[in-house]
């Protein structure tokens, strides 16, 4: 098989409510939305880069120019298995995200071409459903913060997980306790907000038997969370120090993490994803698949990933209606009674794009035709206009 063209659309999707964290809010999910296409067959993926290098050092803008200039030329010739794609990009430092998202397009483009569901190209279990939690971000107060968990809580989800920051931490966790009981599943996620010197502060979390605590420490830390580790009785999970299984094997060995968040753009794609899930299964550390506000599209590929043995815990993938008044898909995922998720069992990751909602939404598009041969190249295929445009990429204003 061989691909013909690449196509980016930039979406701006507003949330239902807006989503705080310890290093900010969103109010709309942004996003590119990758196609690609050969064969007569798609595939899709979407980047889960941000507007700004917060969560990430990756943005909108970086993942354009890297897909556009590095990884483009990387796709020609003759593809017989998606893993080559990961193999392919290996020169490439960094860019994870705009790597994974491209990669993942290819894997939906490959399983659809073998008319399989994605999930068993992944070596997936044969499951009909996935349990899953929710993330609820930083709120007002502590009361409106019980009124939101105890809603999605009487909805079915498996499991809480709390944002969490200096100054909104223990009393809003303890005072969720008093109201939802010791038997409700819940973490507090710090996304780096702290430092090793807020260690004796951390043993105040130690009755209110969370799950665990979520990558409290500096972004790019395993030595410090391994000293935080050693003090608390609570496991540490690792989630932005995590960038491929080398990692993982070095954090593991530090003492550093007890538990994995997994999130594939992160860690630039289902190939070192696989490695990192055979890692954790191997060394019995438990797993689960982290959610950075994904479309439809993410969501459904998180699904699939999720099939696989690791992961043993429920992970971030909510119904489409937790984020979204309507998804860009044409059949959003909706909770099941029993907290799970269905995975879509059509081919590929198995949901399309509703291209209502997507002209709805799009503010900028332009498409690729994959070189041919070294000497050709790109051939952009642009849909601009000022009311369709792509801010970031007007840089000389």
């Amino acid at each position: 098989m061989r691909l013909e063209e690449i196509q980016l659309q930039f979406i701006s999707l507003p949330l239902k409510t807006p989503f705080a964290t310890s290093f900010g809010r969103e109010d709309t999910k942004r996003a590119w939305i990758i196609t690609v296409r050969g064969d007569g067959i798609e595939g899709y993926a979407e980047s889960v880069a941000s507007d700004l290098p917060l969560y990430s050092e990756e943005t909108h803008a970086s993942v354009y120019y890297a897909i556009r200039d590095a990884i483009i030329p990387h796709l020609q010739g003759n593809i017989r298995d998606p893993r080559e794609i990961s193999l392919r990009l290996q020169s490439i430092r960094g860019n994870r995200m705009a790597k994974a998202a491209v990669e993942m397009a290819i894997w939906d483009w490959f399983a659809k071409s073998e008319r399989q569901p994605l999930y068993r190209l992944l070596g997936g279990r044969e499951v009909d459903r996935i349990p899953v939690g929710v993330s609820i971000g930083i709120q007002d107060s502590p009361e409106q913060l019980g009124a939101v968990a105890e809603s999605y809580w009487k909805q079915g989800y498996r499991r809480l997980k709390i944002k969490i920051r200096p100054g909104w931490d223990v009393i809003p966790l303890r005072m969720l306790r008093a109201r939802l009981g010791d038997e409700v599943p819940i973490m507090a996620d710090a996304n780096s907000a702290y430092r090793l010197a807020d260690r004796d502060h951390f043993k105040e979390f130690e009755d209110l038997h969370l799950m665990m605590i979520e990558q409290p420490l500096a972004y790019d830390d395993i030595v410090d969370h391994a000293t935080l580790a050693k003090m608390l009785s609570t496991p540490i999970c690792l989630d932005e120090s995590i960038h491929s299984v080398d990692d993982a094997r070095k954090a593991w060995e530090l003492g550093a993490l007890g538990i994995i968040n997994l999130k594939v753009g992160r860690v630039g794609g289902y190939a070192p994803s696989l490695a990192i899930e055979a890692f954790a299964r191997q060394h019995h550390i438990p797993l689960w698949c982290g959610g950075m506000l994904e479309t439809g599209i993410g969501r459904a590929h998180n699904l699939h990933l999720t099939t696989l043995a690791g992961f043993t815990l429920p992970g971030d993938t909510s119904a489409s209606d937790r984020y979204f008044w309507q998804d860009i898909i044409t059949e959003p995922f909706a909770l099941n009674a029993d907290g799970t998720l269905t995975v879509p069992t059509g081919s590929g990751i198995g949901v399309d794009l509703d291209p209502k909602r997507m002209q709805e939404v799009c503010t900028y598009e332009e498409t690729w035709k994959i070189p041919v041969g070294q000497d050709d190249h790109l051939n952009p295929h642009l849909n601009i206009n000022p009311q369709r445009r792509f801010p970031e990429l007007d840089l000389g204003r």
